[in-house]
C-alpha cells in the first residue's frame, strides 16, 4: 500500500510518502501545494492522510481535483480540518477557509459548480483535548449523536468543537 502524508509538517510518518513545503520540517518532497501538478504520477496513491492542510490551500478545487489525479481508483483521503467554530483556526494567518458538517457534502453534489468524484465514507466530530483523553473520547461521542443542524445552529458557539474527521473515496463516474 503507497501511503501520501500531505503536508507532513511535524508529523513525519515513516510509513508515508511525506510532502511538506517548509524546508524546516523533514519532509521526503518539498512542494508547494498551491502549484500544479504534484510530483507524483497518475493513481499512483492508495491514501493520502491531508490533517489541517485543506484550510490553506489558496484553491481548493484543483488542490481536490489533483489529489483525485494522484489516488488509485477507490483510493481514500483521511482529512482532518478545525470545524468553523475552533478558535484556533482564527490565530493561524495561513487558514483561509472554514468548514462545516455540510461542506463537502454541499461540494461533492455539485451545489458548487464543481465535477470532484468523491463519495464521502464516514465523517465525525472530534473534541481534541489531547490533555484530558477521557473528556475527549466522552465529547466527541456526545457531539456525534447530535443531530448536526441542531449543533451547528445553536450550540457549536457555546460548546466549540475541535475538527471535523473525514473519509472520502475515489468514484470513477
Amino acid at each position: 500500500m503507497k501511503i501520501l502524508n500531505l503536508g507532513c509538517g511535524i508529523d513525519y510518518k515513516y510509513n508515508c510518502i511525506n510532502l511538506d513545503y517548509n524546508k524546516r520540517f523533514k519532509a521526503d518532497v518539498y512542494q508547494n501545494l498551491d502549484k500544479f501538478p504534484y510530483p507524483f504520477k497518475n493513481n499512483e496513491f492508495d491514501l493520502i492522510y491531508c490533517f489541517h492542510i485543506l484550510p490553506c490551500v489558496s484553491d481548493l478545487n484543483k488542490t481536490l481535483k489533483e489529489l483525485y489525479r494522484i489516488l488509485k481508483p477507490e483510493g481514500i483521503i483521511h482529512i482532518r480540518l478545525a470545524h468553523f467554530s475552533n478558535g484556533n483556526g482564527y490565530a493561524d494567518f495561513q487558514i483561509k477557509r472554514t468548514f462545516g458538517w455540510y461542506s463537502f457534502d454541499r461540494l461533492f453534489n455539485g451545489n458548487f459548480n464543481t465535477d470532484l468524484k468523491f463519495e464521502i465514507i464516514s465523517k465525525r466530530f472530534n473534541f481534541l483535548s489531547v490533555d484530558y483523553p477521557v473528556a475527549n473520547t466522552f465529547f466527541s461521542w456526545i457531539w456525534n449523536i447530535l443531530p448536526k443542524r441542531f449543533y451547528e445552529r445553536f450550540l457549536c458557539w457555546i460548546l466549540p468543537v475541535g475538527e471535523i474527521e473525514l473519509k472520502i473515496k475515489k468514484r470513477l463516474k
